[in-house]
């Protein structure tokens, strides 16, 4: 596929490396200009292309930035992109150590949806729960006991194989999520999160979520603080 990438941290960077091993046509960028990602693209055989240029090509585009940044996107990032461009979201809500409050999604609104507005397209959700390190490190063959299985929610169920099918070839196990109005069930906090289930310990994981936000996952009046100094 030919797949564009908008975010080169942990996420982002593996995912670069793991779908340009696979045989994928990757294109990355980030909000500080392609020179910046020369070693990645020379390391991965990946293209350092604008952001504004990333979705003009692609099948698939991964949203993989800080959620807070989302709205700084260009405007027209997606002029010029196919009308079946599948756009994937792994973004999480850190209120009080990154991103800050945002209202929407303290009222309740899931992760995803919030991002789906501020794009203005609807997005897949995967990738999120699931620590940079072990998605690169511990895929292993389909059929394998004890796989690990990410969690994918998105309303298109057609884009959603799609990107079940990528969770596949990475050598994870992909478990349907349901709609992006149900894709709290794999956001921070809840039993699925970063835990590293097998499939079935994913579905039963889901259906434990509870739509409450703990109060370690809403913002304060001090938001943002740090990862290691949280706010």
């Amino acid at each position: 596929m030919k797949i564009g990438i908008i975010g080169a941290g942990n996420i982002g960077g593996t995912l670069t490396r793991r779908l340009s091993e696979l045989g994928h046509d990757v294109s990355v960028a980030n909000s500080r200009g392609p020179h910046t990602l020369a070693d990645l693209a020379s390391a991965t055989g990946a293209h350092n292309v604008p952001v504004e240029a990333v979705a003009r090509r692609a099948e698939l585009v991964v949203v993989t930035i800080p959620q807070f940044r989302v709205p700084d996107l260009p405007a027209g990032i997606f002029d010029g992109a196919a009308d079946e461009l599948i756009v994937v979201d792994t973004g999480n809500y850190y209120p009080q150590q990154r991103d800050g409050r945002i209202d929407e999604i303290e009222d309740g609104m899931p992760e995803s949806r919030w991002v789906e507005t501020r794009l203005k397209r609807p997005v897949i959700k995967a990738f999120n729960n699931i620590y940079a390190q072990h998605l690169s490190d511990n895929g292993l063959p389909a059929g394998t006991p004890g796989r690990i299985a990410l969690p994918v929610a998105g309303d298109d169920r057609a884009a959603r194989a799609i990107v079940m099918d990528v969770v596949d070839t990475l050598g994870f196990d992909p478990v349907a999520a349901g709609e992006i109005e149900e894709s709290w069930r794999q956001q921070p906090g809840t039993p699925v999160y970063t835990t590293d289930k097998d499939a079935d310990g994913v579905r039963q994981a889901l259906a434990q979520a509870s739509p409450e936000r703990a109060p370690e996952w809403r913002a304060t009046t001090g938001s943002p603080g740090t990862f290691t100094q949280p706010a």
